[in-house]
């Protein structure tokens, strides 16, 4: 009880900030004060600025500047070199202190080409800080995580069940709200209890997914330098593809994907979620170091 109680007032939390990022989005560059920000949200400065903090370890103004184009650059800094030294430390290595730790394989070719024939997927919808999620899973491990807004619920289902289109889906949303909790809470992310998820996809995309775990938090890489990773430097639009394909999102970073100028580029479920998990991922980046 305590669990969904957390995660639905994080929804309630990832609700207000996605209000006020479709406004930072329009007016960034006007930089907005903690108190015109307040003024909007007919709330008090320091409510405001307590409830930022509490979602992600950021004031407003410091939520602001990670929204800028001069963060994503920063994002990108030394980007091909950030995935040469991830390769080379793997997941237990320093530069993912706060990251996810995750344990992969991925289904044979002969299973993708089945289109999911002879697999049981179970799926449930749950609160989490970045709106409404659904979870999917088989018994080999998560195979799917999509986000879904309010009455785009059955959309987002529709979307990812067609990627497995023969598979038998089952409702189960008690067996899912378990990885749920884990996946949304960075205390649980410990390399001991690694968590199990399973890539369904063809050869390339799943070469593309592998690297999309190798971004450390905090940082991003380009469509080119993935492609340039996986031994096919000219196949940076294939890798656009196969990242806007990821069925397994924010466990599988593709928000960590920008363009090389350090535009945000596409997302498959929006731009404001996409700056939201990046907000929330610089607060925790700046939690540890004023830990450290």
């Amino acid at each position: 009880m305590e669990n969904a109680t957390t995660l639905t007032e994080a929804a309630r939390d990832y609700e207000l900030v996605r209000r006020n990022l479709d406004y930072l989005r329009e007016h960034w560059r006007e930089q907005p004060s903690l108190a015109l920000l307040a003024e909007r949200n007919d709330m008090s400065a320091a409510h405001l600025q307590r409830l930022f903090m509490r979602w992600a370890g950021l004031s407003p103004k410091a939520f602001i500047q990670a929204l800028t184009i001069d963060h994503a650059r920063t994002l990108l800094r030394d980007s091909a070199s950030v995935l040469d030294t991830s390769y080379e430390v793997g997941l237990s290595g320093p530069g993912r202190l706060h990251d996810l730790f995750v344990t992969h394989e991925g289904m044979t070719p002969g299973d993708y080409k089945a289109r999911g024939k002879g697999l049981t997927i179970r799926y449930g919808f749950h609160p989490c800080p970045f709106g409404k999620v659904l979870l999917m899973m088989t018994e080999k491990g998560i195979c799917g995580l999509a986000f879904a807004d309010d009455g785009r619920e059955h959309a987002s289902f529709l979307d990812m069940r067609s990627r497995w289109p023969e598979a038998q889906f089952v409702e189960d949303t008690a067996a899912t709200a378990v990885p749920v909790a884990r996946i949304f809470d960075p205390g649980r992310w410990v390399a001991e209890q690694p968590l199990r998820i399973v890539f369904i996809g063809t050869e390339f995309e799943t070469r593309v997914w592998q690297t999309l775990l190798k971004i450390p938090m905090g940082r991003a890489t380009t469509y080119s330098d993935i492609a340039g990773h996986i031994g096919n430097p000219k196949a940076s639009r294939a890798v656009g593809a196969a990242v806007g394909r990821n069925p397994i999102s924010f466990v599988v970073p593709c928000h960590r994907v920008l363009g090389k100028s350090g535009s945000l580029c596409g997302y498959h479920w929006g731009l404001t979620r996409k700056q939201a998990i990046l907000g929330w991922e610089a607060g925790l980046v700046a939690g540890g170091s004023k830990a450290a």
